[in-house]
């Protein structure tokens, strides 16, 4: 019978992807930063699911939905799951009055999911909250939180409104052009 190995924990920031495997370029040491937070937050999207009575899923789709209307297919490339799933995360909103299928103009046996009045006030509100930086962007300086951004501006900066909108389809990730 063979032993299983213990399980590494990766408890800081420092210790997560390229402190894990050794990388100190810099690059990768602000990837793993960026991505500590992303990980440490889901909490945070949970709960915030939960105050909304949704799932993740269903917050997300909603979010999505605010580009305008979408194609059950778009929404399951989007949310990177199954079209069977996106039927039941489809069905549950729809139940609760926060998006409706419509034909699309030109093929009416193509179905559009579309937010109604209650989603898009719904998404709005989902949105505010989604925008408040998590508290260990929220503790620094006004100077090193507009730094940051610039940065991050600059690093986003050469990313089209094409390859942004293929990304959020789930179709390409932006710079994969």
């Amino acid at each position: 019978m063979s032993k299983k190995a213990p399980a590494k924990e990766f408890p800081g920031p420092g210790s997560w992807l390229a402190g894990e495997v050794g990388r100190t370029d810099p690059g990768s040491e602000a990837w793993s930063l960026m991505h500590w937070l992303m990980v440490t937050n889901k909490q945070r999207l949970f709960a915030m699911a939960q105050e909304f009575e949704l799932a993740p899923q269903q917050m997300i789709a909603l979010r999505m939905l605010g580009a305008g209307p979408r194609k059950m297919s778009e929404l399951a490339q989007a949310l990177f799951c199954d079209n069977s799933n996106v039927t039941g995360i489809v069905d549950r909103l729809e139940e609760r009055g926060l998006v409706i299928r419509e034909a699309a103009k030109g093929d009416r046996r193509v179905k559009l999911l579309v937010l109604t009045k209650e989603g898009e006030r719904m998404r709005i509100e989902i949105t505010n909250r989604m925008a408040e930086p998590p508290q260990p962007i929220a503790s620094l300086s006004e100077k090193d939180q507009r730094a940051l951004r610039d940065i991050l501006k600059r690093a986003v900066a050469d990313v089209s409104d094409d390859d942004a909108a293929e990304a959020l389809a789930g179709k390409a990730p932006v710079g994969a052009s």
